[in-house]
């Protein structure tokens, strides 16, 4: 059976990729929308990005209202905004919550209707152009197609996807990365392993998406421990980068699977920021599924030096636990009763979670069947 397998149309990596981006940026329009936080600001990325639009006269507006995790509240100002003043194309830079928030405010400059209209539908149209940058290294946002946004009225972390929602242009430039605290480093990079663990292990893995996981996992167990130490260990921000984008590239074309799917409902319901949520379940849930690819688990083990060919696929398998575990700790991850989570509020929403779960789709990617019951057993486990 043939795979489909799509990129952003044009990739800028390197540390001096956005100031090498004046030709790419200029072809998509006269007025630019930025889409961005007020932290993003704050860092001074946001000057350094109107520096060069300004030297490159390119007029811009400023939209810096995503406070934490996108929601359709902010999404509807931001489609206000971006209509009122006219712009032709969007500028999304950021971590995860503001680029997802420029693909969704592009979309829905075009489309009818709410945003909670097109959870689970394939999101089409003539969207305007988007540049996508990142600032942290993890969420891959701008090598995808998905964009996640929080209904405030049903607490539902709702995905979105589309091949529109994919950025004409990416800018992966690791110096943009450099302001990230040691715990939005951690979160991230825990984000972006997730990703291609799960890529590695879904039913819709193939060929290249395969290449692009173990790239990503090897560099991350070998530059999140370095980038988490020295923040300005200039080698691990670049590494961290290019496996981030490597692992957005994977869940782009073999989607995510049961660590994605149970960690949003945690997200929407307990506001655990997103890399942290998936840090503190995957643990758990490889082990739940780990005997139903021994052989992935192993090669995964092999791949980052900790097993080797006199270890049996099953023994490299839980080798490669053992490296989540270190990983995890080396990182400062908290469980969720450290994070402060009432262990009784967060039985009483297994079942919701559970369901949210499934209902997302994410959960059935898995090698290993899974069903309701078995999310809420792992759910369960994390006390």
């Amino acid at each position: 059976m043939a795979y489909k397998f799509i990129l952003p149309v044009q990739t800028l990596m390197g540390p001096k990729a956005f100031a090498e981006s004046e030709a790419a940026v200029k072809s998509l329009g006269a007025k630019a929308f930025v889409v961005t936080g007020k932290i993003v600001t704050k860092t001074g990325m946001v000057k350094t990005l109107t520096d060069y639009l300004d030297s490159w006269n390119i007029k811009y507006e400023i939209f810096n209202d995503i406070i934490g995790e996108p929601t359709n509240k902010m999404i509807e100002a931001g489609v206000k905004l971006y209509k009122e003043t006219e712009c032709d194309f969007i500028i999304g830079i950021g971590g995860g919550s503001p680029l997802d928030s420029a693909k969704a405010i592009a979309a829905m400059s075009v489309l009818e209707g709410k945003i909670s209209d097109y959870m689970g539908c394939e999101i089409t149209g003539d969207l305007p152009p988007m540049v996508l940058i990142p600032t942290t290294a993890g969420t891959g946002s701008e090598a995808t197609k998905f964009t996640v946004i929080t209904d405030e009225e049903k607490q539902v972390k709702m995905l979105l996807k589309g091949d529109v929602l994919l950025p004409r242009v990416a800018i992966v430039d690791s110096t943009f990365t450099k302001t990230s605290p040691q715990s939005t480093t951690a979160a991230t990079g825990m984000d972006a392993l997730t990703h291609a663990v799960e890529c590695y292990t879904s039913r819709k893995g193939n060929t290249l998406t395969d290449m692009y996981a173990l790239s990503a996992i090897k560099r991350i167990f070998k530059y999140l421990p370095k980038a988490y130490a020295d923040g300005n260990d200039e080698k691990a921000r670049e590494e961290m980068s290019t496996a981030a984008f490597e692992a957005g590239v994977c869940i782009n074309n073999a989607s995510v699977t049961l660590v994605h799917g149970m960690s949003r409902p945690i997200g929407a319901l307990f506001h655990v920021a997103h890399g942290i949520s998936n840090a503190m379940l995957i643990k758990e849930c490889m082990e739940y599924v780990l005997d139903g690819c021994y052989d992935r688990f192993a090669t995964i083990a092999k791949t980052i030096g900790a097993a080797d060919e006199s270890n049996s696929d099953e023994e490299a398998a839980n080798i490669f636990l053992q490296e989540l575990v270190k990983i995890c700790k080396y990182c400062n991850i908290p469980t969720l009763a450290e994070y402060g989570i009432n262990k009784e509020e967060f039985h009483a929403v297994i079942d919701k979670m559970a369901q949210d779960a499934m209902d997302s789709g994410s959960p059935s990617n898995t090698i290993k069947a899974v069903t309701k019951e078995d999310l809420i057993k792992i759910y369960k486990r994390l006390w």
